[in-house]
């Protein structure tokens, strides 16, 4: 059964999305999806750089849709290139083969989010509805990897002491969520839950919230998946 359509609220815009990625197929089947959702309104594909920056700067779309692997440039650097060129403009980074150094290089590149190529489609709408900047968002999938990676990697020294309220607040980091959704989870303000994201981060010598599932998944405080 497919899932049900999103309607654009009344007095809404639809989110302006332009799509980057130099497999053609691909790229035509994300313009046909997205033409079936009412508050998603894909405004192009571009199948290399060049392109992509000249759309960019003519259609000034709300998101872009961007492969890390494009056939003329990195999609990394040319997600920095566009962030920088563009303040305010959502990029969602699409990959087939993440690992720790992808995921940090798109957060620093200034991306909303890293996604699965193969992953569903609904994640990935959700993904484009979702973007925000100044926010990075990795799908539950990638971190697992990330967090496998990471435990095979040279022994940590002893692990950080946290509270139990401070390992499910950094639980609920690994599985992909923000501050905001958790304060609903776990019925706190909103500034109560950033207050436990900061004594996270301080505890585990951490400057992203990336950064501090990498070193609670060392120690093995999370597990980078989805709660059943």
């Amino acid at each position: 059964m497919e899932p049900p359509q999103e309607t654009v609220p009344h007095g809404s815009t639809p989110i302006r999305v332009l799509v980057v990625d130099d497999h053609c197929t691909f790229a035509e089947l994300v313009v046909v999806a997205l033409a079936h959702e009412d508050d998603l309104d894909c405004v192009g594909a571009a199948h290399d750089a060049d392109r992509a920056r000249r759309m960019a700067q003519e259609l000034a779309p709300d998101v872009i849709l961007m492969d890390v692997n494009l056939g003329d440039q990195d999609g990394l650097d040319l997600t920095a290139e566009l962030v920088a060129a563009h303040p305010g403009l959502r990029v969602v980074v699409l990959t087939a083969h993440a690992d720790g150094d992808a995921m940090r290089r798109a957060a620093a590149a200034g991306a909303c989010a890293l996604l699965p190529k193969d992953g569903s489609l609904p994640d990935l709408l959700n993904g484009l509805r979702s973007a925000r900047p100044g926010g990075f968002v990795v799908h539950p999938t990638l971190l697992r990897t990330l967090v496998t990676e990471e435990r095979t990697a040279a022994a940590a020294g002893p692990a950080p002491v946290l509270t139990p309220r401070e390992l499910l607040v950094l639980q609920l980091l690994a599985e992909g969520r923000d501050t905001r959704s958790i304060a609903h989870q776990l019925k706190i303000s909103v500034n109560t839950c950033r207050g436990y994201v900061k004594n996270v981060l301080m505890k585990l010598d951490a400057h992203s919230q990336l950064e501090a599932v990498v070193i609670a998944g060392r120690h093995g405080l999370v597990d980078a998946g989805p709660r059943r």
